[in-house]
This record gives C-alpha cells, sequence and structure tokens, in this order.
C-alpha cells in the first residue's frame, strides 16, 4: 500500500473512531433527553441494543487493558504512510490532546465503566420498547 493511501485510511479510520465515540456519549445524551421531552424513537430496541453493545465492547476491552481494534489499525496505517503514532488509546490521546488531560488507564477505565452504569441504569429508567 503505498503511503498516500495508508495516510488516507488512517484518516478514514480516525473519523471513524470519532463517529464511535459520538455515537456512545451522544447517544446516550440524547436518551437522556428524549426521555425528558417523550421522544418515542429514544425507546428504540435496536438503537439501544446497539448503544450498549458498543458501550459493553469499550468496558470490556479496557478492563482487559487491550487496545481498541481502530486504534491498532490506525496506528499500523499511520506507520505505513511514515507519519507519528501515539502510544496511548484513542480516548486519552484526542482528551489529551482537546482538554490538556492527562491521566492513567486506570482513570479511563473507570470512567468508561462509570458511563456504563448510567447507560444501564438509563434502561431501568427508560426502558427500551419494540
Amino acid at each position: 500500500m503505498s503511503p498516500p493511501a495508508a495516510a488516507v485510511l488512517a484518516d478514514a479510520l480516525l473519523l471513524l473512531h470519532v463517529a464511535v465515540v459520538l455515537f456512545v456519549v451522544g447517544g446516550q445524551a440524547l436518551v437522556l433527553a428524549g426521555g425528558v421531552m417523550g421522544w418515542r424513537w429514544v425507546r428504540g430496541l435496536a438503537f439501544r441494543a446497539a448503544h450498549l453493545v458498543v458501550l459493553l465492547l469499550v468496558i470490556a476491552q479496557s478492563w482487559l487493558g487491550a487496545r481498541c481494534p481502530l486504534t491498532s489499525w490506525e496506528m499500523a496505517l499511520r506507520r505505513a504512510a511514515g507519519q507519528v503514532t501515539y502510544g496511548e488509546s484513542f480516548i486519552a490521546h484526542w482528551a489529551g490532546r482537546a482538554l490538556y488531560f492527562d491521566a492513567p488507564s486506570w482513570v479511563f477505565t473507570a470512567v468508561y465503566t462509570a458511563f456504563g452504569a448510567l447507560v444501564l441504569a438509563t434502561w431501568w429508567w427508560l426502558p427500551p420498547r419494540r
């Protein structure tokens, strides 16, 4: 694969990763807002199940100390393109760049787990419907 093609694919993976993060965080915000506002679609089982599955995968890989496959693939493509890579997780890297926040990995694991607990509580408070 040529370096320019690898760079384009790495950037595409970065955008996909951002979309996944927005789906997890924004999806929860929409469920909470929709519960208050009475939006019926936020109780859709397919949306809620997809949201929960993605979040549970993030939590599981965090507890197992595994790097996200999207991060690993992006870094391999960046190396193939001759670009600089980062060593920490996707969230740790971009949160650090955006917020100048540096924390050990256990902090991110705790945040993911707490967010997962919020999502599960929302399933009880605003249960999905078929």
